[in-house]
């Protein structure tokens, strides 16, 4: 990847229950600073779906955007795991998703998908709840 050049994605996905009412959230960085916050109520579903939900989100955002470099930070080990082929997809449902991510991801000219612990990506979780919480009071 060009340094300099790199966006940075932090992607989150939150269901209260499991499966519960979920939502995503998706803060990409640009190189010159500029934020872009994308949050979203996405209806029922686990929470490992809301986070694959999140990471196509972010993707497609990227594609969009004609974003052709980016770092993907997840507090998702499964999402990280399955995404580099370092763990199956087992879960029908999971495995759609991880195809959809896969055939987005291929897309792009360079991509990283890095795990980081929850207290690296606050931001991204606070508006993937920010969505559930919207959507139930508005």
């Amino acid at each position: 990847m060009s340094p300099g050049k790199i966006t940075e994605v932090y992607v989150d996905g939150a269901s209260r229950g499991n499966p519960g009412e979920s939502g995503i959230g998706v803060l990409i960085i640009r190189p010159d600073e500029s934020r872009k916050e994308i949050r979203k109520y996405i209806g029922r579903g686990t929470n490992n779906e809301a986070e694959y939900k999140a990471l196509i989100t972010a993707l497609g955002h990227l594609l969009a955007e004609q974003i052709s470099e980016a770092k993907i930070h997840t507090d998702s080990q499964l999402v990280a795991s399955q995404m580099k082929g370092l763990w199956k997809v087992k879960d029908p449902k999971l495995r759609i998703l991880h195809s959809e991510a896969k055939r987005l991801a291929s897309s792009l000219a360079a991509l990283e998908i890095e795990y980081v612990p929850r207290e690296n990506n606050v931001e991204a979780d606070a508006l993937a709840n920010e969505a559930i919480d919207r959507y139930f009071n508005d």
